[in-house]
């Protein structure tokens, strides 16, 4: 694991010098739980992490999910809680017996670049450079800690059925439960005392949500 470890913090090196000070490559070891998964980090000021740091919903997501049906996620759009847009790919490193090691993330700030763009294309935008543009509002959020992600995923939660907790049938409860725990909200420590505090449900009940 040391080997590995090194060779990866070695690719790490290499690439935020090829790219420069705009590409931050986090290495999160995913080996020992969901906090503190950061075990190194170049460029850290892209996204304002640090080593000892926790995992952004892509770390819960990939913890929350079988290791043979994850496959490295690439290119993809990713945002600060500044709105600055990240080009972001997630690598999915695996032991010998399958099981997940570490997670090499690279995430680029291209805000520069797509405010360039659009001021070059404002005349020649088309449809599907605004539905681009449309993808890059929506893009995940990086945080920066458990905390953070948990508040994160209960806006998120909450948004998908849009109205004030009092006012929800049993349906729309079940569905903000099983949003949570696809997202894997509930692998964070009394994640499911807070939902359930929330919903105004008790600890047994929103595990019969979960099941439902």
């Amino acid at each position: 694991m040391n080997d590995l470890k090194n060779l990866l913090i070695q690719f790490a090196r290499g690439l935020s010098a090829h790219f420069g000070k705009n590409c931050e490559i986090v290495i999160h070891d995913v080996t020992k739980g969901l906090e503190n998964t950061i075990i190194h980090i170049e460029n850290g000021h892209v996204t304002r992490r640090k080593e000892g740091g926790s995992g952004s919903r892509v770390v819960f997501e990939a913890l929350n999910t079988d290791p043979s049906r994850l496959h490295d996620r690439l290119a993809y759009l990713t945002r600060t809680e500044d709105g600055r847009i990240l080009k972001s790919s997630t690598l999915y490193i695996k032991q010998p017996d399958g099981s997940l090691a570490y997670i090499f993330s690279i995430n680029y700030d291209i805000s520069v670049l797509t405010a360039a763009s659009d001021v070059l294309c404002t005349l020649l935008l088309t449809g599907e450079e605004k539905k681009q543009e449309e993808k890059a509002e929506s893009a995940p959020q990086i945080t920066h800690s458990v905390s953070e992600l948990l508040d994160l995923l209960i806006e998120q939660a909450l948004a998908e059925v849009r109205k004030p907790v009092a006012l929800m049938t049993k349906e729309e409860k079940i569905h903000i439960v099983k949003y949570l725990n696809d997202a894997g909200a509930f692998l964070i420590t009394k994640s499911g005392d807070r939902v359930a505090s929330l919903l105004g449900i008790s600890k047994f009940t929103l595990y019969k949500y979960m099941d439902s």
